[in-house]
This record gives structure tokens, C-alpha cells and sequence, in this order.
């Protein structure tokens, strides 16, 4: 309880203090003084930025250049309050004792933890990541220019529990929240980067890119978790209890989780399946976009993105259109009237297929007779196509229309189906005369 107390009689000293301060004459002159810095300041602000376009005058800077321009043209209201509340301050310096100035020399020393703070915290892109950076830095910086940041330490220090050999105390907590979150930040920053830079290399292949961009993330979240714990003095074998709990946890909770995220490692590894792909599951078909931890997203004809889970595209079965080769061939079965050359049937089949667009030369279209059937002499007709992302469907569409042309022009019957109906028995017919 000693550092509580110390705080709370530093805390009572400093309200005292402060309490001097507003019952002195000297407080709404320094609060008057103050209040028309910030009105300065707002104006300056207000005049600068319709005289001055930041966007047309930064074009073509460096990013990094151009990041900190925007975040000084932000906060600009805030520079120019500091800029004349610290000439405010040097003034009266010269003129006046020390104690006489101290509320303007406090408003000087946030406002300029506040601009440095948020011009660079500007640099973060992600919101979330901004607010509590600048949040928690301008606390610290607050609490250290009031004189309070070593007593608040001591007093968030004082209430801790202790768990086996592990002392958890409430600054603990949060300062291990805090590196963490910078690390992280961090190491997602530097993921990203290599990332890219995978990513650009010729020589590797998509899904090897893939692969290696996952392995960097994975390595350097994990490498940003044990800095943090080791600088924050927790002694990560006293964690093994709690790490075998959670593996405990996560081989019951997390089964699934787990098995997706191995499981779209092992696809990446043996490369059956890769970004760009087209590939068959279930009733799925269409061409694999993206490859994530847990599942993939596979994009139909239709403009809807299927996720489907890792797991499913290792146990189950999966036709993959464009694995080792991205020529594919399809078929198109017909038939004809009895009454027709099968000979010719077979050539001008094949004419009508050489005639469509997406249709190979070589290997070239062929056609054969499969059987003798029912109504009709059966045929199947085969070709390959190397563009398989384009849709299946829409080019047996053009076959169809160019055999049904062909057969047009040439007199080829296509048959349909004739049904006898015979009646064992005499059947009665009475016609009634019409009537009046």
C-alpha cells in the first residue's frame, strides 16, 4: 500500500498545486492567453489551407514525403497554437517570474507531445492502430510532463497477482499489450513488404509465392510474440503450463481450425492446386482466386466467390482442369437419322468444330460412331481447348449451333423419337352429328 499512498499524496500535492494555480490572478490572464493561441491558431490554420493545396503541391513527392505532409496539413491548427503559445511563454519568461507562466509552459509541452505524437503516428494507415498509438502515447507523455508517469507506474505495479511462478501485475499487462500491439504492427508492416517482394520474383512459381509470403507472416508474428514476452521479463518456460493447455485446447476447440490451416499449407507445398487454376468440387466449378490460412476462394462463372474449406480440397475428390497442362478436352455427343452417310456425318462434324473460335487446331477435332441406336446413328464428337477460365459450357453452346447449321445446309436429319401405340382390343368410335 506504500505506492498507492505515494501516488495519492503526489496526486493530492499536484491538486493543490493546481489549486494554487486557479485561485492566483495570474491563472485567467495565462488561461486568457492560452485561449487566444488556439483562436490564433484555428485562424492561421483556416487561411492556410484555402491559400495552399497540399494534394497539387506534394504531387510527386516520395510516399513517406507526401504521408507526413497530409499529417502536418491535419494537425496544422495544432503546430501554429504550439508556435505561438511558446512565444507567449519566452515572453513572459523575460518579463515575469517563472510560476507566473507555468500553466502556458504546461499547454506548450502537451501541444507539442500532441503535434510530434500525431504526425508520426500519421505514418499508420490502420485507424484502429492509429487511435490507440496516439491514445497511449499522449498519456505517457502527459503523465511524464505532469511528474505523475513514476508514481502511476508504482501504483499500477502494486496490483498484481501471482500464478505458480508468475507475477501478473496490472502494468505488466499493459505494457506487454502495448509492445505487442507495436510488434505486431510491425511485423504485419514487414510482412506486407516481403510480401511484395515475393510476389515480384519471376522465377517462383504461384503457388510457391504463396507459400513463402504465409511462412514469412507466420515466422514473424512469432518472432514479435517472443521479443515481447522476453522484454517484458516474463520467463517463457513458466508459460509451458499454460501453452500445454492451450495445445489442449486447441486440439479439441480448434481441430477444425488447425486441419484447414496445415491443410492449405500441404496444397501449397505439393502444388496440386494454385492460384489460377480451374478446378472441379462437388457442384463447384470455376477458377481458384485467392488461397488464404483457412480456406480458398474459388470464382464461378456467375461472379460468385466460393469459400471452400483447405481440408475439403485434400480429403475429397478434386478435378483440377489445368494442373500440369491447361489444355483440356471436351465432348459433344449427337445423333442422326438412320437415313444419313455416316462417313460424311463424321467430316463436316468436324468442319463445324475446326470453325469455332476457342476450339484447338492441334490436337484437331475428332468424331466417332459410338453405337447404333434406337432412332439414331450415335456419334461423339471431341476437341481440346486451352481456355478452360473462360467457361465450359459456353463453348459446347457454339459447337451445338455449328453442328446444327451444318447440318441445315447438308440435309442431315436429326431424329426424334417415334412411339408406336397399339391396342389389343377393337376400340368403339361414336361421332355424334353436330348440332343444331
Amino acid at each position: 500500500m506504500n505506492d498507492v499512498e505515494r501516488f495519492l499524496g503526489l496526486l493530492h500535492d499536484t491538486v493543490r498545486l493546481v489549486g494554487a494555480e486557479i485561485s492566483s490572478v495570474w491563472f485567467p490572464l495565462q488561461f486568457g492567453l492560452i485561449a487566444l493561441a488556439a483562436v490564433l491558431g484555428l485562424t492561421a490554420a483556416w487561411i492556410i489551407r484555402r491559400r495552399l493545396d497540399v494534394v497539387a503541391l506534394t504531387m510527386g513527392w516520395p510516399a513517406l514525403a507526401r504521408q507526413v505532409a497530409h499529417a502536418v496539413n491535419r494537425h496544422l491548427a495544432a503546430i501554429v497554437f504550439v508556435v505561438i503559445a511558446a512565444a507567449i511563454r519566452a515572453v513572459m519568461l523575460q518579463l515575469f517570474w517563472p510560476s507566473q507562466s507555468y500553466v502556458v509552459g504546461v499547454a506548450v509541452s502537451l501541444g507539442s507531445a500532441w503535434v510530434a505524437i500525431a504526425v508520426l503516428a500519421g505514418l499508420i494507415r490502420n485507424q484502429f492502430f492509429y487511435a490507440v498509438v496516439v491514445a497511449t502515447a499522449w498519456t505517457l507523455a502527459a503523465l511524464s510532463i505532469l511528474g505523475l508517469l513514476d508514481p502511476f507506474a508504482k501504483l499500477l505495479d502494486a496490483v498484481a497477482v501471482t500464478l505458480g511462478g508468475l507475477r501478473i501485475s496490472l502494468l505488466l499487462v499493459l505494457k506487454t499489450a502495448l509492445f505487442l500491439l507495436v510488434t505486431l504492427w510491425f511485423a504485419t508492416a514487414a510482412g506486407d513488404f516481403l510480401d511484395r517482394r515475393v510476389r515480384a520474383v519471376s522465377d517462383l512459381t504461384p503457388s510457391m509465392k504463396v507459400l513463402i509470403g504465409k511462412l514469412l507472416r507466420i515466422a514473424l508474428v512469432t518472432l514479435a510474440i517472443v521479443i515481447v514476452l522476453s522484454s517484458v521479463g516474463i520467463d517463457l518456460s513458466a508459460l509451458a503450463l499454460f501453452s500445454g493447455a492451450v495445445g489442449v485446447g486447441i486440439g479439441f476447440g480448434l481441430q477444425k481450425i488447425v486441419s484447414n490451416l496445415f491443410s492449405g499449407i500441404i496444397l501449397l507445398a505439393d502444388k496440386s492446386i494454385k492460384p489460377g487454376d480451374v478446378i472441379s468440387v462437388g457442384e463447384s466449378f470455376g477458377w481458384v482466386d485467392t488461397m488464404g490460412a483457412r480456406f480458398t476462394s474459388v470464382v464461378v462463372r456467375d461472379g460468385r466467390e466460393i469459400l471452400i474449406p483447405n481440408e475439403d480440397l485434400v480429403t475429397q475428390r478434386v478435378i483440377n482442369w489445368s494442373h500440369s497442362n491447361d489444355q483440356i478436352r471436351l465432348e459433344v455427343p449427337f445423333g442422326v437419322s438412320y437415313g444419313s452417310d455416316p462417313h460424311v456425318v463424321k467430316a463436316i462434324a468436324v468442319a463445324a468444330a475446326a470453325g469455332v473460335r476457342r476450339i484447338l487446331r492441334d490436337p484437331a477435332p475428332v468424331c466417332h460412331l459410338t453405337k447404333f441406336g434406337d432412332f439414331s446413328l450415335d456419334f461423339i464428337l471431341r476437341f481440346w481447348i486451352r481456355d478452360p477460365t473462360e467457361g465450359i459450357t459456353n463453348v459446347r453452346s457454339e459447337v451445338l449451333l455449328a453442328l446444327w447449321d451444318i447440318f441445315k445446309r447438308e440435309g442431315v436429319a436429326i431424329p426424334f423419337p417415334v412411339r408406336d401405340v397399339q391396342f389389343n382390343e377393337p376400340i368403339r368410335v361414336v361421332v355424334e352429328p353436330p348440332g343444331d
